[in-house]
């Protein structure tokens, strides 16, 4: 009998212990998994290895609010609504706009920022205003809102699509595009690291950027609502912004 009682004690040290483990944080913490396409500056881009930029802070902000940690997937842009649908991620922050066509395959954050559509076009280009695209050949990423906009303007012929903006920039540059529409952001970027390109002064559209979330998970949507918000109020949103974004 003493024997057993002995074994006993030792297997209930045994499991006290890897309560106690588990209470210090042996359990791996909970994580929230970020699709994004990182070729967006400065949104989201690469410095070296590591995904940076205004969208991969403000998911690090989130993560931190809601006490998980954060883990960023990079992908193909039209890929993203798949992924957060299926549930691959968790989330998606692109720079991605709100559209009637994505809320039937996702659930939509409150907006946290305000994007516009512009158009890349040479110095010496003979286009000078919206109003002289028709005919044109315009250069597009595959799945952004610059490719839906004009597709339907202009039709699909008027349309080459890239992979990322920096390839239907190099297209332009090359001769194989009349111009690029693409979020303002990106193409002052693009337009100054490439000597011979400007953007037309009138924008293409105005739209607003949100954090997509599957719809089975309103929980979620919840919570990234609530952070948000709390962000917003304490002025991480607009610090954020302002690293990446110099005001003029």
């Amino acid at each position: 009998m003493m024997k057993m009682k002995k074994a006993l004690a030792l297997v209930l040290a045994s499991v006290m212990l890897v309560l106690t483990l588990a209470a210090c944080g042996g359990e791996t913490a909970e994580k929230l998994v970020m699709g994004t396409n990182a070729a967006f500056p400065p949104y989201e881009f690469k410095e070296g290895e590591t995904i940076v930029g205004i969208d991969a802070d403000i998911a690090a902000a989130l993560a931190e609010k809601l006490g998980v940690e954060l883990e960023i997937k990079d992908m193909a842009f039209e890929s993203l609504i798949p992924a957060v649908a299926g549930g691959s991620v968790d989330i998606v922050l692109a720079g991605m706009t709100v559209t009637d066509e994505r809320k039937e395959s996702v659930n939509f954050s409150d907006s946290y920022a305000t994007g516009i559509q512009s158009v890349i076009i040479a110095e010496d280009s003979a286009i000078a205003s919206i109003d002289d695209l028709a005919g044109k050949i315009i250069g597009v990423q595959t799945g952004t809102t610059g490719d839906i906009y004009c597709s339907d303007d202009y039709g699909e012929e008027a349309i080459k699509r890239y992979d990322n903006g920096a390839l239907a920039v190099q297209a332009l540059i090359n001769g194989q595009v009349d111009c690029v529409v693409i979020d303002n952001q990106p193409a002052l970027a693009f337009v100054e690291a490439n000597e011979g390109l400007k953007i037309l002064d009138t924008e293409y559209a105005i739209e607003d950027y949100a954090i997509a979330i599957g719809k089975d998970d309103p929980e979620l949507l919840e919570k990234i609502n609530v952070a948000l918000a709390e962000l917003k109020a304490d002025g991480k949103i607009d610090e954020i912004v302002s690293k990446y974004i110099k005001a003029e």
